[in-house]
Order: structure tokens, then C-alpha cells, then sequence
């Protein structure tokens, strides 16, 4: 794995833009395809911005505190973009999950474990920081809340730490991430998630930008002081608030 984190995060030999340099422009060009039309080629495929009539309603509705529902600066796309990264272990028969750092109780899970545990599925909105949003993606999956009671997280812990195949993290503030609507998700409308997905398994966190719902979900560490994920230490901002959008630092 060590080897494979060196290959993702530095640059190559010939000069040629390392893997994240890449992957940072490949999102600003995504922003700017999808502000020129009603439809954008990136990341593989052609993606459509919904009709003026649906981004109307959908400018018209507000969430329960009275925000809109599509936050500033987003356009809304008609389905979930797969937005890149490296892909993990796609097997379920391989698949663990560990939940550890400041807990009671650290929790080594397969896959089929995940699956005994109380099962939810809930229609949430979905907010990329190159500009689009998904409304109503259908997850299903185990709330965050469940594995950290089962865990015993300690009264010390301020912060998750979602980790990813090949060394990708996410760093996220402990009431966001034990919020109701979080969960680890292994279906998305009603279908396995596929593996540009993050499959088998990925966080969900509807609230904050999509970069940090980790996709190929490996490990849940709580920690007590904050440390800064693999977008993060590349300038996003360390919270992300699609309301305030909190894109870069």
C-alpha cells in the first residue's frame, strides 16, 4: 500500500502533472464545461444539467432552517458523477472495516457484519465542490451513529477521521459526522454501489461537500485533535459547507 500512496501523491520522472495535480484540474474544467451549456463530456461520459423548469423549483424550496435547498454556486445535475480517485478492493467476501481510535471497543467488520445491522435508506441531497448537485440520491446503508455506539466513542473525541483505499482521508468535525442523516452506505438507488462509486462500501455525509464522503471506505478513526485529509492538505477547505461555500481555504 505504501508503495501505491507514493505512486497517487508525487510526480512523475518525465515532468508530466502528478496524479493529484491532475485530478485538481480536471475538476476546475468540469466547472467551467458546466457553466457553458446544458450538458458536459468529463470524467468519461456526458452528464445533463436539469431543464431550466426543475432548477426553478428546486431554487424555490427551502430546507427546514429556511437555507435553499441548492446552495449557492451549485447547478443541478440529473445523476450522481463518479468525480475520480483510485479505486479499492471491490470484493465484498474481502471488505473490512475498522472502526478504532478513541473508542471502547474497536471494531473490525466484513462485509456480511455491516449487513446484520440496522438497515436505512434515505433520499439525500448530494453537493460537489466543482459545482454540482444531485437531489434525492437514494443511500442505503448503517448510520454512523450505530457504529459508534457499538464502538463506545469516548467523551475525548472531537473529530472522525474517514479513511479510504490507498491512504485517502477526510477529516470531519464528531457532530457532523454523528448527525442523523450520515451514514456508511452500500447501495445507491436501490442498486450495489458500483465501483466508481466507492464499492462496496462509502460514507455519506449529505451536509458537507461530497469530497468528504470517502469513497472504498477501509477505516472510521476518532480522534481527539483534528488532522487534515487528503484534500485538505491540496487547499479545500477544512470544513466544506456548501452553504457558505467553503470550497478552498
Amino acid at each position: 500500500m505504501a508503495h501505491k500512496r507514493n505512486q497517487f501523491l508525487q510526480g512523475s520522472a518525465s515532468g508530466a502533472p502528478r496524479p493529484a495535480v491532475r485530478e485538481s484540474m480536471a475538476r476546475r474544467e468540469f466547472i467551467r464545461r458546466l457553466g457553458a451549456g446544458a450538458s458536459v463530456a468529463a470524467f468519461g461520459g456526458t452528464y445533463a444539467v436539469a431543464g431550466d423548469g426543475l432548477v426553478a423549483r428546486a431554487r424555490a424550496q427551502t430546507l427546514a432552517g429556511g437555507a435553499p435547498r441548492l446552495p449557492p454556486g451549485q447547478r443541478l445535475l440529473t445523476a450522481l458523477r463518479p468525480m475520480g480517485g483510485t479505486p479499492g478492493e471491490p470484493s465484498k467476501a474481502k471488505y473490512r472495516l475498522r472502526v478504532h481510535g478513541e473508542v471502547a471497543n474497536t471494531l473490525d467488520l466484513d462485509f456480511r457484519a455491516l449487513l446484520k445491522m440496522t438497515q436505512v435508506t434515505r433520499s439525500e441531497d448530494v453537493h460537489c465542490v466543482t459545482g454540482w448537485t444531485v437531489f434525492d440520491a437514494r443511500w442505503t446503508g448503517v448510520q454512523l451513529q450505530e457504529l459508534a455506539k457499538l464502538a463506545g466513542v469516548a467523551k475525548t473525541a472531537r473529530y472522525v477521521i474517514f479513511e479510504g483505499a490507498h491512504g485517502y482521508t477526510a477529516n470531519v468535525p464528531l457532530a457532523d459526522a454523528l448527525a442523523d442523516n450520515v451514514m456508511i452506505a452500500h447501495k445507491l438507488d436501490g442498486a450495489p454501489l458500483a465501483n466508481e462509486h466507492g464499492a462496496p462500501v462509502r460514507a455519506v455525509i449529505p451536509d458537507l461537500y461530497f469530497w468528504k464522503s470517502a469513497k472504498w471506505l477501509t477505516g472510521i478513526r476518532f480522534v481527539v485533535r483534528d488532522e487534515q485529509g487528503y484534500w485538505e492538505r491540496r487547499g479545500y477547505h477544512e470544513h466544506g459547507d456548501p452553504w457558505t461555500e467553503q470550497r478552498y481555504a
